[in-house]
């Protein structure tokens, strides 16, 4: 990392270590001021948005429209507010740069995976991708490791190694003399992986939460045999069963991060209360339902309204995201005035449409399965929807007292108690739980046509 670099981002991460002791109406303040500042900057360089809020500028933020990844990218180059910036010209350095150099040698570029349709691409400037790397940083100091040029730590992640993935860029600008990284893609083959492990012997290891499970298991089989002091998980939902393995074979419970390549890290938990707190002072979430109206705190919304508030080059202004996620509905014992996320269910994506008795279709969402399924004597598990609304249940490496029929039978008991006529329900063992191009492993795939 440029010296220059590391120094500015030290001054960032100093400046989130001072938001930290702020009082409740301080952080309201700062929102309100940067949150003005940023629509008075979107409105002045940005044609979309002149548009998009015509009308509108003066009115609070939850009367303004909602933005989808779909309207943002059909509209880049006006939403964009460097007009030398067009999307043809952004795909075409994305398809030929594999080495994830900077697009136009002045901005950080980073790509959505497609998972929930069309991918999308996020360009951030110097200042932009510091405050995104600050983030990072800070959820790492919530669980003890103090950003310092004095101390060395090893690093290991095993995620996505698309040089346009966030995590490999955020990676790519931290990696330096006082944090050696080995970056692994998950979708490598189990064994290579566990080797090169072995190998490097990290201190700190960062991994998706299914991958984080895989491996704890590698190591209670003796193949895997490192000592990491810190384990980080994130892109997945972290289940219970999870934390408790990690903690089995490592002597504590994992971090978890929530973020996305949208808005860089979201919330992250603190050592303190082992609450994860929201990033308000660099991002506004809303939590809402399905028709985008506000969700009370204590109840799980059907999607997260963001609006990034240290954006300029692409700002961001209530844009959605498909998680079901949960506030809490008070402030957490540490006494950081960030409001704290009680639960993440997943994306939109990962929940279940079956048909009910009645004929009409039933939400299930992915914890009706992780509570039965999570418990198995088994290292992983999916849930697999079929064309006609069928279940198929992969489960890998299955252990003593394990009984197919009573897994279907305690699930479509649960499933009946939801509501829904139970499907056809088949449970299929397998050497390894299949992962997606990025190298996860998801506990749910519904069925899709496109």
């Amino acid at each position: 990392m440029h010296i220059r670099i590391m120094w500015k981002l030290m001054q960032n991460v100093m400046a989130l270590r001072r938001h930290e002791h702020w009082t409740r109406p301080q952080l309201e303040a700062h929102q309100a001021d940067s949150l003005g500042r940023l629509r008075e900057y979107a409105y002045a360089h940005s044609p979309f948005y002149r548009r998009f809020h015509k009308g509108l500028t003066g009115r609070p933020l939850h009367e303004l429209p909602v933005l989808t990844k779909a309207t943002m990218m059909e509209h880049f180059d006006e939403l964009v507010t460097d007009r030398d910036v067009r999307l043809a010209y952004v795909r075409e350095h994305a398809a030929n740069d594999k080495e994830g150099k900077r697009f136009l040698n002045r901005y950080w570029l980073n790509a959505t995976s497609g998972s929930s349709g069309r991918p999308g691409f996020f360009l951030y400037d110097e200042d932009e991708w510091l405050a995104v790397l600050a983030s990072f940083a800070r959820a790492h100091e919530w669980a003890g490791v103090k950003l310092s040029l004095a101390h060395r730590m090893k690093m290991a992640s095993v995620a996505s190694v698309s040089p346009w993935h966030m995590s490999a860029q955020v990676g790519a600008s931290l990696k330096s003399w006082w944090m050696p990284a080995l970056r692994l893609a998950a979708s490598e083959p189990l064994a290579d992986i566990v080797r090169q492990l072995n190998d490097w012997q990290p201190e700190m290891l960062v991994a998706y939460a299914s991958i984080a499970r895989i491996l704890a298991e590698e190591q209670l089989s003796g193949r895997l045999r490192i000592q990491p002091h810190m384990v980080f998980t994130s892109s997945e939902v972290l289940t219970d069963e999870t934390r408790r393995r990690v903690e089995a074979v490592w002597g504590h419970q994992p971090f978890n991060q929530y973020g996305a390549t949208e808005t860089a890290d979201i919330a992250a938990e603190h050592d303190a209360c082992r609450h994860m707190h929201i990033f308000e002072d660099l991002v506004l979430v809303e939590v809402v339902d399905e028709h985008h109206r506000p969700v009370r705190p204590g109840e799980h919304g059907s999607k997260l309204l963001v609006t990034t508030l240290f954006c300029r080059t692409q700002p961001l202004i209530r844009y959605e995201l498909s998680d079901s996620v949960r506030l809490a509905p008070e402030a957490a014992s540490c006494g950081l005035a960030f409001a704290t996320l009680e639960s993440i269910q997943g994306r939109v994506e990962d929940t279940l449409y079956l048909p009910s008795e009645r004929g009409s279709k039933v939400a299930i969402q992915p914890l009706v399965f992780n509570r039965i399924l999570d418990i198995l004597p088994a290292s992983g598990w999916q849930v697999a929807q079929e064309a006609d609304d069928g279940l198929t249940v992969l489960v890998s490496g299955i252990r003593d007292g394990f009984s197919d029929e009573m897994l279907v039978n305690s699930l479509a008991q649960s499933l009946s108690e939801q509501g829904v006529r139970v499907p056809r329900l088949r449970v299929k063992r397998v050497p390894a739980i299949p992962k997606n191009p990025s190298g996860k492993a998801p506990l749910i795939k519904a069925y899709r046509t496109d």
